[in-house]
């Protein structure tokens, strides 16, 4: 079964052919390999207010531009003191020009998140990463949504020199260390990303008739 992984996120790639590696008879595709370009117009697809309508924007968009069965995902950080900000928002925090992109635009998202917290108590910094994948197949008529939560809270400076985004202060409760600490493997088992994914995964293998 191919299925192409609707993301130009490297860091993202990465971390979702690694949770889904298990899954027999799957053969992951990057947009790069069903010969999808980057286009303006992928600018409009992230514009709904939830998780769950962006990732289904995002499946529909790219299975229309492959014919393929296509798997998109929405995820960020919710912070409970800044009434659930930055949210669905999150690569587009900080108030920055739509030139400013990958790791620069990460750095700047993660001040701006310390500066809005700044004078919060840590246990006013209750945060959680959520993580909602959508995959729809060329046989479905709407697409399966798989939702994936991790609980923690947001640091006021960085620790470790892994993960991406905020993992660098979002310090997950479970493992006592914050997302950038972890191993990969450790971090795809705590994650957000790896719950939806992996949730994803059970569907698939079912889908693949295993």
């Amino acid at each position: 079964m191919k299925l192409v992984v609707a993301t130009r996120s490297g860091h993202k790639l990465n971390e979702i052919r690694v949770i889904l590696r298990g899954v027999p008879g799957l053969h992951l595709m990057d947009l790069n390999d069903a010969a999808v370009q980057p286009s303006r117009a992928e600018e409009g697809i992230e514009v709904f207010d939830s998780f769950e309508e962006n990732a289904r924007a995002k499946a529909r968009y790219y299975f229309r531009a492959t014919g393929l069965a296509t798997v998109a995902d929405d995820s960020g950080l919710v912070v409970d003191a800044l009434g659930g900000s930055p949210g669905v928002r999150s690569k587009r925090f900080a108030p920055l020009t739509a030139e400013v992109t990958g790791e620069e635009r990460d750095r700047e998202n993660l001040e701006h998140l310390l500066r809005e917290l700044a004078g919060s108590t840590l246990a006013e910094r209750t945060a959680r990463y959520v993580c909602v994948a959508a995959v729809l197949h060329p046989d479905a008529g709407e697409c399966n949504v798989f939702r994936g939560v991790s609980e923690g809270m947001i640091l006021g400076a960085r620790r470790g020199g892994g993960g991406f985004g905020y993992d660098p202060v979002f310090f997950d409760r479970a493992s006592g260390k914050t997302f950038a600490e972890l191993t990969p493997d450790e971090k795809n088992a705590a994650s957000h990303r790896g719950h939806a994914f992996r949730a994803l995964a059970a569907h698939l293998s079912n889908a693949c008739g295993v």
